[in-house]
């Protein structure tokens, strides 16, 4: 079988884009997932126009998983206006460093926990043998 060219066009299948779904593509004014942009007393109700749309949308979890892993400082995206995002990343932060400072315990206290295994058997015998005594 002839080894194919480098230069030869790509004609595998793709998987497709999960933006390609979204139902803000089909939006007529985009404008409603930027809310800021609108006056003060509007944004509210702007902010929750586009969440309905969100709502209602196949790709929702990819859409706020991207979100969520890249800095989107404004508007709206995967139903969660900037602050909602902020409150998320704060979160799962403070839950990360739960996370280490408890492995980081763990791993102190594991060489310790080694030394009474080893010795707990030689205390189990001088207990029995203190309380046959």
């Amino acid at each position: 079988m002839p080894r194919p060219s480098r230069y030869a066009p790509d004609t595998r299948p793709r998987r497709d884009y999960w933006a390609d779904e979204a139902a803000c593509r089909d939006v007529e004014d985009a404008s409603i997932f930027f809310p800021e942009d609108f006056p003060g007393a509007e944004v509210p109700f702007v902010a929750m126009e586009a969440k309905a749309v969100c709502w209602r949308c196949p790709v929702l979890d990819p859409c706020r998983d991207a979100a969520l892993a890249l800095p989107e400082r404004h508007g709206v995206f995967g139903g969660l206006d900037k602050d909602e995002r902020q409150v998320l990343r704060r979160r799962e932060q403070r839950l990360a460093r739960k996370r280490a400072a408890r492995l980081r315990k763990e791993n102190a206290d594991a060489p310790a926990s080694a030394e009474v295994a080893e010795t707990g058997a030689a205390g189990e015998a001088a207990v029995e043998a203190l309380g046959a005594a």
